[in-house]
Parts: C-alpha cells; structure tokens; sequence
C-alpha cells in the first residue's frame, strides 16, 4: 500500500523546516536590493551564499551521516557477517543484501565490504579476489599496498579526496572513497565498509542548492585537503590555491588571488571539521544589478517554487527511512491503527516504543528459549533445526572433545522455596572448570526437584576421561553442598564426541540417577560402573537393559530400537549355539515387559503368541521384540501427552480461579504443581496457543473492560482488584491495546442503569 506522507505531521515538519531554511535568503535578498541598491545586493549575495552554503553543509554532512548508519547496520546484519558472506550457501544472500544497501542512497556508486586479512573483497556484485580488484581499478594517488593498509588498518571514518580511478578498458572518473571500520566505535574493528561516490554526485547536489552560481566551490576535510572542486567558469593558480586553503576562516572575507579581488565565503562543519567554500570575483556582484527591480517578482516565485521542490525532495528523503521503519515496526505489532503512529507523538515516538517492547519480549522469552533449545538437545539429539546459530545466540559452546550429562536432584527434609531453587539454577545456568578443561550448562527438567547438566570437557593428556568425568562430578558435588547447601543426587551418563549422541547419554544419566538409593547423603553413580557386567560377555550387556529401561520409559524409541537392533546383532555374530542365543535373547523380551509392568502396562504379555517367540527365527524375534517397544513408546507418549493436557487444564483452572492475585506468576504455578517453570511456559504455550503471561494479561484485561462498562470504581482500585500493582504501565498496555485510555473506553462503553431499562423496554 502506497502511504500518503503529507498525512504524517513529521514530514509536514520537515518540508516546513526546508521552506523556512530557503525563505530566510530569499527575505533578506528582497530587503537589501531595495534598500541598499549594489552594495546591499553584495551583502545580500553573500548572506544567501553562505546560507545556501550552510544548507549544502547540512545536507552532505547528512548523506555521510546516512552512509555511517548504512556501515552500521550492516555491521550488526547476520546475513553479511563473515560466516555468511564467505558461506557458498549464504554468500548470494548476502551480495543481495550488500546491493539493498546501496540502493538506499543515491550517492552510492558502489559499496565494499572488506574482513580485515581477507584476500577477497565484497561487492554489491559480487566477490572479488582483492588482486584482481585493485588490477580492475587503478587510482592516481592511491597505491595498491596504501589500499591495502588503510582498508585493514582505519580505525575512524575517513574520506580521501576525490582521485582520478581508471577502470579496465581506459575508462576514467574521479571518486571519494568513504571507508567506516565496523563494528563502529570499536577499538579493534574486524572490517571496513568503503563506498565509492562520484565526485559529480557531491558537485551536482551543491549545483542544485546554490542554484545558478557562478565561480568555484570547494569542500575540505579538517587538514585542509580538497575533497571535492566544483569549477564553473573559472580557475585559480597553484600559488593562489595555497594561500586560500591554509589560511582561511569561516565567514565572509575579502581576499587578493592572482591579482584580482575575490569574494569569499565559508562555513564549517561541527560534526566532521568539513570546510565549505565559495570564491567568486567581486566584479561579478556589479552585473548582478542589472534589471533587479524588473525580475524580482519573477525570482521570488522561481525561488519559492524551486524551494518547494527542494524541501519536498529532501524531506521526503530524510522521512523515507523513518517511514520505512514505521511500517515494519506496524507490520510486527499486533496493533491495528491506520497508519501505526495513532496514539503516539509521532512516528519516532512509535519506533521507539516498537524497539522497547522487542527488547523487553526477548529479554522475558531468552531464558525459557534457552532451556527449551537445551531439553531438545538431551532428549533428540544434534537435529536439522537446532543450528549452530542458536549456540552463538544463546552463548552456548558445545565444539569441545566430549559432552556428557548428569542429572541432579535432591533430597531435602523440607522442599526448596522458589528463591532457593532459582538461586540453584542461575548458578547452574553456566559452569566453567578450567581446571578440568571443561563447561557445564543446566537444563531445567519437567521435575520440580531435578536438573540436567550439559557438560562439555576436552580429555586430559595423561589421565583416563572416567577419572576425569568423576573429578567434574565431585566439583558440582562440592558447588551444590558447600556453596548452595543442598545434598546432591547425581547420576551421569557416558561420554561421547558427537552432539547427535547427547540424548544417549541422557537416557544414560536418568538410568544411574534411578539406580541410586535415596537418602545417602551426596550420593552419585556413573553408568559406565554402574552398568557393567560382571562376567559371560556374551549375555546382554547390563548397561544395554539399563539404557533400553529407561528410554522405554521416556518413550524414546529410537534409542530403545537401536539397542534392540545391536544386542540382536550382536548375537547374530557371535557363533553361540542357537538355544543359547535364543535364551540370551529372552533378556531383551524380559527387559520390556518388566518395563511395561513398572509403567502399568500390564497387557503387553497378552499381545505375545507364543508362535512369534519360540517358532519364529532371530530376525523375526527381533521384529517382535521392534513391535513391542514401538507400542510400548507410542503408550508411553501418549499417555504423557494426556497427562500433560490434563496438567494444563488444571493450570488454567488454577488461573481462572487466582488471577486477580498480583502475586501469581509462573513460578508460584510452578511451585503449586510441583513442576520446573520452564516446563509450564513451554507446554502451556504448546497446548493453549498462547503464552502464559499473555493468557493472564487478558484475563485481568477482560475483567477490566467489564467493570468499566459497568461500575464507577476508581480506576487505580480496579487496577489492583484484578491483580495488576503499577498502574502507570498497565493504562500504557492497556492504550497499546485498545488505543483508548481507561477513562476513554469508560465514557464510549459504560452501561448505565438506564441504558438497562431502555433496553428491556424495548425488547
């Protein structure tokens, strides 16, 4: 949809501040040609050139700001970070991205990204091998290794003057180079973003806002070089040149070059030391009279005229990136007000609020992310979706040798209030042992007393890695008894190199954890001990039932088939007696009916024939055994999931009933049904659609929209009668909401009693 800025107040009040920077020259030309003849004119010419100049100052110290903030957001721009842009998959994306940047200025003639000691260098068309670029484009006071250093080395924004570029084939320009090192302001930036601008883009936008000037113009950077020589009509010795550049000030002077009197005019810049200049021969003031009083009229309208054209241009470009903002913040609001800016000052006034409200939903939602991302990860394994990306986001490192996990829990004569299990997490949240060479990340678990750690470790030289993972195991030990005062229960799982693999180790820890008596005081158990068998390596491994237990009572079935699959296979290979293997391979039909009897399954014997058992072969057990488990799982999951349903309904019971308590929050729900609050958030959110905070927001909200239709209660008190404390933040969500006040929506909705008599009579 095409949006209609003259509906925006902001940029009316840009193109008025433009008309009014325009009509200040124009009223003081009017004024001292008439009252003042030739010299007043003089004065007048001077004052608008200065003027124009300031104008000029503006509006290109404007357009290097633009470039800055161009550098900037691509600095923080994930799709040209350098694993993107050197990525074969991703650098497309990002070439595209470089060439959106560069459409967003019109003084762009081209833009590179360079990574500092990168061999190559990035363009809006493409990669180019940095030999080749500088072969392809050849400056005259630019050298190649001088290009090289300034594009690895700048640590500020820096401007070099305009240079004559030859391109391959012959072909000339003259070019600023504009290089911004990113990340800005950073004191060791790893890049450069370097634009390449047309020394007649700078001379064509100062042209059309000095008009039709005759004489020479120019722009220098706070040294003192010429960055930029606008030419019209006449020229300046070397001697001269020197003389007019070293010692000049801003303002109006008087000056002898070359033997002839000049006017000249200059201002400076105070964000970038920039000096604008104008130098005009002072004959040429004189003829400037001529038929003034015939043409004033006539200037005044093609100055008000070319004026409106030019505030309207540079409003509209100085808004276009306001208003671009403005609709992506609207596009991403739930908030449905015309053109997004009702109920705000203006439109920077709503980006402002559209940034704080992102900012504060990341920071609400990052923990609970976080653990959501680490629950995946021990019970699925490394999957497609879980990317390296959301390790860097969530500043996890996982690249180490090893990963293991050990679940924790505790046994306390009196249960943890929420401060003491919070305290617990946040100090588990992030683990580092550089003694053992190894980092530990919790996990909350759906159990209110248990927690998993992450643990990620590179082997010690000379030390065996069972030893070192009991050294990792008695320093958690230590931080949970001595720093946290809990008596710790730990169960720790095998270690393996692949993130793949994590959920094994998972399955691992829970099956020690459940091998622990209860009671002892700092007990622990690895499983690799736990689960070893004691002699006849040709039976079923112990650790193999363990495992094969346990992830038929999570209902994993991947892990439980693939240690069905290797004890079979195992077996197949080991050239027993066929009667021996069969009876070894009962172990594993013990294993999951025990299993299915513990978890109340206690049908699963009756879908066994005998047939399929002691007339079938070894690939058709297998198959049986495959069956079994599959149905045992799908049992398992399934119940857990009307479980869990039923769990939630009961939570929104519980909050319908409790949610004008403003001390209800997630871990008072939590607390009350003895489940990790993680685990609310995530499964409330699964099986409601919407997340627990915003569920008790519309319920407070709908209990409010019903006492202002229907009571004359204090709004602070119906604020605090539904739950909410701090009155000033819920009338502005309320605003965001409804975009009324509180009192407003009363005055538009209140039923009166005798709206209700009417009504009654009526019916």
């Amino acid at each position: 949809m095409r949006m209609n800025y003259f509906k925006s107040k902001l940029f009316l009040k840009y193109i008025w501040s433009y008309l009014f920077i325009l009509l200040i020259p124009l009223v003081f030309m009017t004024v001292f040609i008439y009252e003042n003849a030739v010299q007043t004119l003089r004065t007048e010419i001077e004052s608008s050139r200065l003027s124009q100049l300031s104008q000029t100052k503006v509006t290109i110290d404007g357009r290097m700001k633009e470039l800055s903030e161009i550098a900037s957001r691509i600095s923080y721009d994930d799709r040209l970070s350098s694993y993107q842009v050197t990525n074969p998959y991703t650098s497309p994306e990002a070439i595209r991205a470089l060439d959106q940047y560069k459409a967003t200025s019109s003084m762009i003639d081209e833009i590179y990204l360079y990574f500092h000691d990168d061999k190559r260098i990035y363009s809006s068309k493409g990669l180019t091998d940095f030999e080749v670029f500088t072969d392809n484009l050849s400056f005259a006071r630019w050298d190649k290794q001088s290009l090289y250093n300034d594009l690895n080395d700048v640590k500020h924004p820096t401007v070099r003057p305009a240079d004559l570029v030859t391109k391959t084939g012959g072909m000339q320009d003259r070019k600023l180079a504009f290089l911004v090192p990113i990340t800005p302001n950073s004191l060791n930036p790893h890049a450069t973003v370097m634009y390449f601008i047309k020394e007649t883009e700078i001379t064509n936008l100062i042209d059309s806002i000095l008009g039709n000037y005759q004489g020479l113009t120019f722009v220098l950077d706070a040294e003192g070089q010429v960055l930029v020589a606008n030419r019209q009509g006449d020229t300046l010795s070397e001697e001269a040149s020197q003389i007019l550049f070293n010692h000049i000030a801003p303002g109006i002077q008087e000056r002898t070059l070359d033997g002839n009197e000049h006017s000249i005019v200059s201002v400076q810049s105070e964000s970038n030391g920039w000096t604008y200049m104008t130098v005009m021969p002072s004959s040429q003031f004189f003829s400037s009279v001529l038929d003034v009083r015939s043409f004033m009229t006539l200037i005044i309208i093609i100055v008000l005229l070319v004026g409106a054209a030019i505030a309207l241009v540079l409003a509209r470009m100085q808004y276009q990136p306001i208003s671009t903002l403005v609709e992506f913040a609207s596009s991403r609001s739930s908030e449905k007000q015309g053109d997004g800016t009702q109920g705000y000052t203006n439109e920077l006034d709503r980006i402002r609020s559209a940034l704080e409200d992102y900012s504060s939903r990341i920071d609400l939602q990052e923990p609970f992310a976080r653990n959501h991302y680490l629950t995946t990860l021990i019970k699925f394994g490394d999957t497609d979706y879980l990317t390296p990306e959301l390790q860097q986001l969530f500043d996890l490192k996982l690249n180490l040798g090893y990963l293991f996990v050990m679940v924790i829990g505790w046994n306390e004569p009196e249960p943890l209030d929420m401060e003491h299990r919070r305290c617990i997490i946040n100090s588990l949240a992030r683990i580092d042992m550089p003694e053992h060479q190894a980092t530990g990340y919790g996990v909350e678990l759906s159990q209110l007393d248990r927690l998993g750690i992450i643990i990620n470790f590179d082997p010690a030289e000379d030390l065996d890695k069972i030893i070192q993972m009991k050294q990792i195991m008695e320093q958690v030990r230590g931080l949970l008894m001595n720093t946290l005062s809990i008596t710790p229960m730990i169960g720790s799982g095998s270690c393996y190199q692949n993130l793949n693999e994590l959920n094994q180790s998972y399955i691992e820890a829970c099956s020690a954890f459940d091998l622990l008596v209860p009671g002892e005081y700092g007990t622990a158990a690895l499983f690799q001990e736990i689960s070893k068998t004691p002699s006849h390596s040709f039976w079923i491994p112990n650790h193999v039932q363990l495992k094969l237990a346990q992830s038929l009572k999570q209902g994993n079935y991947d892990i439980a088939s693939q240690m069905i699959r290797s004890s079979v296979d195992s077996l197949q290979s080991s050239m027993l007696p066929a009667l021996l293997v069969r009876c070894i391979s009962f172990d594993l039909l013990n294993t999951i009916l025990k299993t299915a009897s513990e978890l109340g399954e206690h049908h699963m014997l009756q879908r066994i024939a005998p047939s399929m058992v002691f007339s079938s072969s070894l690939v058709e057990l297998e198959s049986v055994l495959l069956s079994l488990a599959s149905q045992l799982c799908s049992e398992v999951e399934q119940e857990s999931k009307q479980e869990e349903q039923s769990l939630i309904d009961r939570i929104v019971v519980y909050i319908d009933d409790h949610f004008t308590d403003h001390n209800l929050s997630l871990d008072t729900v939590a607390y009350e049904f003895e489940i990790s609050p993680s685990h609310v958030s995530r499964s409330f959110k699964d099986k409601t659609g919407i997340n627990f905070v915003q569920y008790i927001w519309q319920k407070r909200l709908d209990k409010v929209f019903q006492q202002l239709k229907t009571t004359d209660t204090p709004l602070k008190d119906l604020i605090q009668e539904v739950g909410y404390l701090d009155t000033p933040n819920f009338i502005r969500k309320f605003k965001k909401e409804t975009g009324l006040t509180p009192g407003q929506y009363r005055k538009m909705h209140r039923v009166t009693a005798s709206d209700d008599e009417e009504t009654g009579s009526a019916s």
